[in-house]
């Protein structure tokens, strides 16, 4: 008779491979969303870039590499020094702005865009006015980075300088950054950021009224982030 062996051992799940495996879901991740903020104008050409952090790791877009061409593959993975951990493409120029926020904050993932009316409020404006309570999902109103040139340590200092307190910047004469604890939430709120930038400048079309007393107060904002921590639908119903 055949001795009786029993089951196979289920395979043995190490740190090493959870973070290989969770290291492909992010690069998958980046290119799904490069193509979703091309898609959604929020860039132009190989302009923008995303990243997302695994661990001590960060999967962030190649440079100069045309969207439509981008694969999994391509997808850049860096320490957070910068150093690449594998060999690959060059990295994004923003880079040092996607550490700095990294190191600063406690995000998940990182979009930069170059968007039309962000841009546009960006020469304008030093902040971006509390002109619809959505603001608040960006921590409120949102400020303007004084110019830097792109690429530059000093460009991403002055990013999370001014983004303080809040999940998104404005970066004077160039575009916009927004981060969050996870990919779809950072770049939902690069959709909301430019939204809002819409909104403000069709507002500011008319030219012939002073919107200063038709900003909402703080206390509002606030009120509405607690709201909105609670919105949507409760975890038991949308898990499982």
């Amino acid at each position: 008779m055949p001795s009786h062996t029993g089951p196979p051992s289920p395979p043995v799940v190490t740190a090493a491979t959870i973070s290989t495996m969770l290291l492909r879901e992010a690069r998958e991740a980046v290119v799904e969303h490069c193509l979703r903020m091309r898609d959604d104008d929020l860039t132009v050409a190989t302009s923008g870039n995303i990243s997302v952090r695994v661990g001590d790791l960060v999967a962030v877009t190649p440079s100069g590499v045309a969207y439509d061409a981008l694969t999994p593959a391509g997808v850049c993975v860096v320490d957070m020094a910068g150093d690449p951990a594998e060999t690959g493409p060059v990295p994004s120029s923003e880079l040092p702005m996607h550490l700095a926020v990294y190191r600063a904050t406690d995000a998940g993932a990182v979009v930069h865009t170059h968007p039309l009316y962000a841009t546009a409020v960006s020469v304008l404006l030093d902040e971006l006015p509390a002109v619809h309570y959505m603001v608040a999902t960006l921590g409120g109103p949102v400020r303007v980075a004084p110019y830097a040139t792109y690429g530059t340590a000093e460009l991403a200092q002055l990013s999370v300088a001014a983004m303080e307190g809040r999940s998104a910047v404005i970066l004077r004469n160039h575009g916009a950054t927004t981060h969050g604890p996870d990919l779809a939430t950072a770049y939902t709120r690069s959709l909301y950021l430019e939204w809002l930038c819409r909104l403000w400048h069709q507002a500011s079309l008319a030219g012939t009224v002073d919107i200063t007393g038709r900003l909402l107060p703080a206390e509002e904002i606030d009120r509405v982030a607690t709201m909105l921590d609670g919105y949507g639908q409760p975890p038991e119903l949308t898990t499982g």
